[in-house]
């Protein structure tokens, strides 16, 4: 599945009667207009429009947010404090970023508001990778939870059958480790718990 990248294109006309194309800053209406089978974000003032993910990555976020559901959220097997979701819409300004996965402590976020969107920066997000967003969440996604304080960002590439771990210190992400294939991972903030990384992938996801 192929995914897009998009930006917002207005016509503009002159005194002259004279019309010329401009970019401007994406919306949220321009947002809300997608169709429902796209995922849309605002980085940068530039609307980002992607359909749904593929089986392997799909697979790969329902399989981490199961394993890290019981121990840190339910309590089960780890020491909870956590709430987790998929796919929430984080409102930081005007950019509006749709992470994988997030999650917040409770001691910041005692309860998960019903509300369409969140403002208050999770304490770690999970992007899962795919060739035409790689470099989106590697970069200006990255910087952007930066600036907003995020703990952590785990960077979890299901084609490579690996998992990147980055702690924010000082504004700056440092790199705490990288774990391939079925290799057993302790890793920030979540060590309390080993995780098993064979869980995450199809297994014809490794590319030959």
């Amino acid at each position: 599945m192929i995914q897009e990248l998009s930006a917002i294109t207005v016509r503009e006309e002159r005194d002259t009667g004279m019309g010329h194309e401009t970019k401007r800053p994406a919306t949220y209406e321009d947002l809300e207009a997608l169709p429902e089978h796209q995922v849309g974000q605002i980085v940068d003032g530039e609307l980002i429009a992607q359909p749904r993910p593929t089986s392997r990555h799909a697979r790969a976020t329902t399989r981490l947010g199961g394993e890290l559901y019981g121990p840190f959220e339910r309590g089960r097997g780890g020491p909870g404090g956590w709430y987790f979701l998929d796919e929430p819409e984080l409102h930081f300004g005007a950019d509006v970023l749709v992470p994988d996965l997030a999650g917040w402590r409770r001691d910041r976020m005692p309860e998960v508001p019903d509300t369409p969107f969140f403002t208050q920066p999770p304490d770690w997000v999970c992007e899962v990778l795919s060739p035409s967003t790689a470099a989106l969440d590697r970069s200006r996604k990255k910087r952007i939870y930066a600036r907003e304080g995020v703990g952590h960002v785990w960077l979890v590439d299901p084609q490579a059958r690996t998992l990147e771990v980055f702690r924010l210190s000082g504004g700056q992400w440092l790199e705490q480790g990288t774990w391939s294939d079925d290799e057993r991972v302790r890793a920030e903030p979540f060590e309390a718990v080993e995780l098993e990384l064979g869980v995450l992938w199809l297994p014809d996801a490794k590319a030959k």
